[in-house]
């Protein structure tokens, strides 16, 4: 590697929203600084499914599979 260009790559400590506490290895901050996440996978919908749920408002699957419910994929 060339020297010089690359950051410092040192041990951080990481605060999880919920308390929990882990050691990884970062370029962020100085070593031994503590980064606390905001959002992380206990907390945010994209990693725990969140509470949406899927409506057919207006029958939308149902117009899709009335124009297209005949097609196949393959010889008949």
């Amino acid at each position: 590697m060339k020297s010089g260009i690359h950051p410092e790559y040192h041990t951080i400590n990481v605060e999880m929203t919920d308390g929990t506490k882990f050691q990884t290895r970062s370029t962020w901050g100085k070593e031994g600084d503590t980064l606390h996440l905001d959002i992380d996978p206990t907390s945010h919908p994209a990693w725990t499914g969140g509470n949406q749920k899927l409506l057919d408002t207006g029958g939308q699957v149902a117009r899709f599979n009335k124009r297209f419910g005949g097609l196949t994929l393959g010889k008949k």
